[in-house]
């Protein structure tokens, strides 16, 4: 993954902080060595990965919940290309 630095930045995101919330962001961002914006941006992403990877909850009526929990015990389809791939050795073992 390339690092910020080298992915050109095309969009402007600007945003309103009470001088509070600045000087912890620069305290924060100069203890890691980045500055104000690379900071700033990876952790909105990681938190926006974060909250997107999080959805694990969701509600279903009484005969779709019924389906989805025959299908968790469903016994799963025989793949044979996912056999081989789960039996080989990781390429970085």
């Amino acid at each position: 993954m390339p690092s910020p630095r080298t992915v050109l930045r095309d969009v402007t995101i600007n945003l309103r902080a009470n001088r509070r919330q600045r000087a912890i962001i620069d305290r924060a961002a100069e203890t890691l060595g980045k500055n104000r914006s690379d900071f700033m941006l990876e952790v909105a992403s990681r938190e926006a990965e974060t909250v997107l990877l999080d959805q694990r909850y969701f509600q279903l009526d009484e005969k779709e919940f019924k389906k989805f929990c025959a299908a968790l015990d469903k016994s799963p389809v025989e793949n044979p290309r996912l056999r081989k791939l789960l039996l080989s050795k990781a390429p970085w073992e």
